[in-house]
């Protein structure tokens, strides 16, 4: 054994240790490694930093801020409505829900998807008396399961492409993963639906709701051509039934008509009153196709606001975002212009906050006109919430009480200064997707065009996927100030720093020489036992560490045991693919199984119970299909 060889082995076997440690993140453990191969001098260092040029790592960074684009714009949440049922039994309902997240994670981020799909999976759970962890489990193992099917599905795919790319021939393509991914996904989703849910340990205990306001009222107006107009308020109702979320009240023809007549018909311009959970008004917002009253500018109101509210604002009724400034008007004087300044404001910037109103502070006893939140702080009030009392009066009329929970919406910078000066405390940030039906279809068709572009042939990966992260800049499915917040960079900065690293192993023989030891050992010369044991040894290291790191280590072996053993290496590659992305048995070893963790309430030891069966059926399902559709 050589010297080279030697110091890339300890370099490897700390850098492997310090990944099952934890007590470092990835992409540092992974920058050390590589600056330890620059030091004693494995790798260049003009090339240190070559990794960060591949097209695997730009591939992965521009399909995260993709994967946000179909986030933000309500893209995936109307497929959500389409596609779950609304009255189904837990075994459907799971078996739709874990099918969707499988669907989503070909195309998305997976961690995206699964973070999209947490809300419902809480609110089945909910609905059909289930410990949460039962719907969760199986949503993240249906998550992961589907990112194996396309190149974009997950980092591992790309980085296998890469490393074949490297070999002398064309990468992967966009569905060279999808015959032996896809066989791989359907029988791991059947496990997970036909009972596979029932092996989940319930853990009842766990804190799945945060923080809970209790329900929250908001005002939402009806527009023109709105899915509510011409129902009544039973209809409405009915349709909100699965959200929680019922009709206390309504504003019609200027009139504010409390606990109104569930025959009362709702017509364009109306204001409905509805209490819910903030975290569906979204979902109630689609339903009925309405819009938030506070996101509909108004002039400015007399403090008797009852009589002049309802029918304001309807030349600005089909405004659709939200519009406040940062920085307050120093008196009335000036609010006109700080409106002419609100289209301004990037709607990156707006966030939503609960304030909570302490005892004694100066929002007790005042209501939001009073406080002339919007002139001088920029700020909308969207709901209140208040504990076993509905008020008769408007949000912005409604004089707050000690103990109220405020929703609002405006830059961080002024909700911060609006608390500081008036004693109220800022608590969860919530997330609201007001749906964009422009927007979403926008999103979906510059994904559904990188994918077309790649899968054709017609442009590598990373330049179609760049392509569609201008389109959307320029088109505002993502703001220009959410792209770099939208792309994971530990993530990025570990691929970048391994690929030099396992470029070293290559350079030095090391890779050759760890295959012919395992290989001609163990697998006694044969290609097919060969083919297991890489499969093997990469589930199991994907169970311990980062999957991306798993393939930027695996797949320089994986080359070197078909080199050794004189067979094609496609199929050692796509088991790596495969064993990279098959982390079931730990919390540790994917982001979606950390995810669940507190939701579900699990223990680490909890994993195994069903990853342990799911892990089983993949090396049962993918060996023949990797020995068929990719022969030795």
């Amino acid at each position: 054994m050589q010297t080279d060889q030697i110091l890339i082995l300890v370099i490897l076997a700390c850098t492997v240790g310090l990944f099952l440690w934890g007590r470092w993140r990835h992409d540092l453990v992974a920058g050390a490694s590589l600056l330890a191969c620059v030091a004693v001098g494995l790798v260049g260092a003009e090339q240190a930093f070559a990794g960060f040029g591949h097209p695997a790592v730009i591939t992965v960074a521009c399909v995260l801020v993709l994967s946000r684009g179909l986030q933000t714009s309500g893209a995936v949440d109307a497929l959500t409505r389409v596609v779950l049922p609304s009255k189904a039994g837990p075994m459907l309902s799971i078996a739709a829900l874990t099918a969707l997240a499988a669907l989503l994670s070909a195309f998305m981020n997976n961690v995206g998807a699964l973070a999209l799909l947490m809300p419902v999976a809480v609110q089945i759970a909910r609905k059909q008396s289930l410990a949460p962890g039962q719907v969760l489990m199986p949503l993240a193992f249906g998550s992961i399961l589907g990112g194996m099917t396309t190149l974009i599905g997950t980092p591992p795919n790309l980085i296998v492409s890469g490393f074949r790319q490297e070999l002398g021939g064309a990468p992967f393509s966009m569905f060279d993963y999808t015959p032996v991914g896809a066989a791989v996904a359907v029988a791991g989703v059947l496990l997970l639906v036909l009972g596979g849910w029932k092996l989940v340990p319930v853990r009842r205990e766990a804190a799945v709701e945060g923080f809970d306001p209790g329900a929250y009222l908001t005002e939402v107006r009806v527009p023109q051509g709105a899915r509510a107009v011409g129902k009544t308020v039973r209809e409405i109702e009915t349709l909100l039934d699965e959200h929680d979320a019922q009709v206390v009240g309504m504003v019609q023809a200027e009139l504010r008509v409390h606990a109104p007549n569930p025959s009362r018909v709702v017509r364009a311009d109306d204001i409905l009153v509805i209490e819910a959970d903030a975290d569906v008004l979204s979902e109630v917002l689609a339903r009925l196709g309405a819009k938030l009253e506070e996101d509909v500018p108004s002039e400015p109101e007399p403090d008797d606001a009852d009589a002049t509210d309802a029918g304001s604002n309807d030349s600005d009724a089909h405004d659709t975002a939200p519009t406040p400034i940062d920085g307050a008007a120093p008196d009335g004087d000036t609010a006109r212009d700080e409106r002419s300044d609100d289209a301004r404001t990037p709607h990156a910037d707006i966030v939503l906050q609960e304030i909570a109103v302490l005892p004694g502070s100066g929002l007790a006893g005042r209501s939001a006109s009073e406080l002339d939140l919007r002139t001088r702080y920029s700020i909308n009030v969207l709901a209140i919430s208040r504990a076993g009392h509905r008020s008769r009066k408007r949000l912005r009329s409604q004089r707050l009480q000690d103990g109220d929970l405020l929703l609002v919406q405006g830059t961080q910078a002024a909700i911060a200064a609006f608390a500081a000066e008036f004693g109220g405390v800022p608590l969860a940030e919530r997330a609201l997707r007001i749906p964009d039906r422009r927007k979403a279809i926008t999103a979906a068709l510059i994904l559904l065009g990188a994918i077309i572009a790649t899968a054709s042939g017609l442009v590598p990966a990373a330049v179609a996927f760049a392509a569609g992260v201008v389109a959307s800049m320029a088109l505002r499915t993502v703001p220009p100030r959410e792209v770099y917040g939208a792309i994971d960079w530990p993530v990025v900065v570990l691929l970048a720093a391994l690929i030099p690293v396992a470029g070293a192993m290559e350079s030095t023989g090391t890779a050759d020489l760890i295959a012919r030891v395992l290989f001609e050992s163990v697998a006694q010369g044969h290609p097919v036992i060969g083919l297991v044991l890489i499969l093997v040894v990469t589930m199991t290291l994907s169970d311990l560490m980062n999957n991306a790191a798993t393939a930027a280590v695996m797949c320089p072996i994986a080359i070197g045991a078909a080199g050794t053993l004189g067979v094609n290496a496609d199929p050692y590659l796509m088991a790596v693919a495969v064993g990279a992305s098959c982390a079931f048995l730990t919390p540790i070893g994917h982001q979606n199984n950390t995810l669940i963790l507190g939701p579900g309430g699990f223990r680490f030891s909890d994993y195994w119970r069903l990853g342990l069966p799911v892990q089983l059926l993949v090396l049962l399902v993918s060996i023949p299909m990797l020995l068929w559709i990719w022969p030795l």
